[in-house]
């Protein structure tokens, strides 16, 4: 999409006359904006067409709202896997309905949009103060998550059943896609209810989203694992410290890892094709000339070099296959045909970072998007999602969240200061 096409203006249910319950907070203005552009000459040139230049609607309370908080019911739901700061989301949405606006009946509803079918078994947790006190300390959701779409007229039934006026989806693409597809059968069946999206993805790859929550977390334990590995790397002759981290599609993670961790001497993504032929080598002379090596590879880099699977999970993603034992393999097979001995240690964190629970600033941040996805909720905003841009809270559009994903540009300046900061060839093909 050009950028000269992007619009991101937010639905709304119905204009808004009930006076904010909240007292003591600056109220955000609904012409108040954030530019998607942040280079001047980008700018200029909407000024010289004399049309405005793309902009965010600004997040936060309003002064008027939608809903009747004496009358309101909400309901939260987590998909997909699970990622540090889910409960901390779940904690802030609560916190802020019960305390900023009054509400007093919350659902949790439970595995995922699971919870909202006739076959769930599970009843929905019924969400307190109370309920979720403490829960930011722990990792994983105390909602329980699944993955996979559910049939969306039957949830919806559901949310009517039960008189929900606002429904919170925590989670990623297939979440925010199920959560505008829940959006769109609402507005079908004119009904009064709010969906609002909070983008849950480790990989951090949303679309106009800067970060997802649970994106920092990782990275610092990343960097602990990193650290290791280079130990274990520098200990032995011809040492080789191997780390596979999270990024299916896109390779934040590990870029950012490794420019937190200046040991690394390869990072490996989906964006940027290697081959066996173009890395292996590069690998020998690297430790032809300091003894040791550590590399970082996502999870998604290298497909191409396996033989596909062609199965998929529940949520319709294709298997991939596992780069981090396929190079090991390939690396020791290469060292025994070359006679050269060698000592590979590999490191597989995934699921350790994923279930951590999130750091000091990645608390604060889920606080601020659990708060501000219910200030959108109350103002009647729907089939949208709450995020950041230029480290301003913002509205989107679930259309333009899951219209692509965010990528590493091999050409840009991110890329350019990981090949600065490890050495590695540019070209490994």
């Amino acid at each position: 999409m050009e950028n000269t096409d992007l619009d991101f203006s937010v639905d709304r249910i119905d204009e808004c006359r009930i006076p904010s319950p909240m007292s003591m907070v600056r109220f955000v203005d609904d012409g108040d904006h954030v530019l998607y552009h942040s280079r001047l000459y980008e700018i200029q040139t909407y000024l010289e067409r004399g049309t405005p230049p793309p902009a965010f609607e600004a997040a936060g309370p309003r002064e008027r709202i939608l809903f009747d908080p004496r009358r309101l019911s909400c309901g939260i739901v987590t998909c997909g896997g699970i990622c540090p700061g889910m409960n901390d989301v779940v904690r802030a949405i609560v916190l802020s309905l019960f305390h900023h606006y009054g509400v007093r009946t919350v659902f949790g509803f439970r595995y995922g949009y699971e919870g909202l079918t006739r076959e769930n078994r599970n009843r929905p947790l019924i969400l307190t103060p109370e309920t979720v006190e403490g829960i930011h300390l722990q990792g994983g959701t105390i909602l329980g998550t699944s993955r996979g779409p559910q049939d969306v007229g039957e949830m919806v039934d559901t949310l009517e059943h039960l008189d929900v006026g606002i429904l919170f989806t925590v989670g990623g693409d297939g979440t925010l896609k199920g959560a505008q597809a829940l959006a769109q059968e609402i507005k079908r069946r004119g009904l009064r209810i709010s969906v609002i999206g909070i983008p849950k993805t480790i990989d951090n790859d949303i679309l106009f989203v800067e970060e997802s929550f649970g994106f920092e977390t990782a990275i610092s334990e990343a960097r602990k694992v990193i650290s290791a590995a280079n130990c274990e790397a520098m200990g032995a002759r011809n040492g080789i410290g191997l780390v596979k981290l999270m990024g299916r599609q896109s390779g934040f993670i590990a870029t950012y890892a490794t420019l937190a961790n200046s040991d690394v001497n390869f990072c490996l993504i989906p964006e940027v094709p290697f081959t066996l032929e173009g890395f292996l080598p590069a690998l020998r002379n690297r430790l032809a000339e300091r003894g040791h090596a550590v590399i970082v590879v996502g999870e998604g880099a290298g497909q191409n070099l396996m033989e596909k699977t062609l199965e998929r999970d529940a949520s319709g993603n294709e298997r991939l296959g596992d780069i981090g034992v396929f190079l090991r393999d390939r690396i020791r097979d290469h060292f025994r045909n070359t006679g050269t001995d060698i000592t590979l240690k590999y490191i597989d964190p995934s699921y350790t970072i994923r279930s951590t629970p999130p750091n000091a600033r990645d608390s604060a941040f889920c606080l601020l998007l659990g708060h501000n996805a219910v200030h959108a909720g109350m103002a009647g905003r729907t089939n949208m999602v709450v995020g950041v841009w230029k480290g301003e809270a913002t509205h989107l559009p679930i259309a333009h969240a899951v219209s692509g994903r965010k990528q590493v540009d091999p050409q840009g300046k991110l890329w350019s200061s990981v090949l600065s900061c490890t050495g590695q060839p540019r070209d490994m093909r």
